[in-house]
């Protein structure tokens, strides 16, 4: 589960995969159609890890639902300066960036 946005307090995105570093890579990137895109969602900001993916769309699920303040609130508490966290992601995975 994890969060993008367009940056500080602007756009947020909530969203579920299995490959974090190649789905944030897609949202950077914009290559796939829709709100990202469009919006220019392309920070990750906060994001989860879970051990199956049922607990992961159900958390998923409830942040959707969540309010947007209390979202910020989330995201602030772990990243107050809301920087991107792709190149951690990424190096996490082995690459260097």
């Amino acid at each position: 589960m994890y969060m993008t946005a367009s940056g500080p307090r602007g756009v947020i995105y909530v969203g579920m995969t299995s490959d974090l570093a190649g789905r944030a890579w897609e949202h950077r990137e914009r290559v796939r159609e829709g709100f990202t895109k469009r919006y220019w969602v392309d920070r990750l900001v906060y994001f989860e890890t879970h051990d199956d993916a049922k607990t992961a769309e159900q958390r998923e699920r409830s942040m959707k639902r969540g309010r947007r303040d209390w979202k910020i609130q989330l995201i602030e508490k772990n990243n107050p300066g809301w920087r991107d966290l792709f190149p951690d992601v990424v190096r996490a995975d082995g690459f260097e960036w």
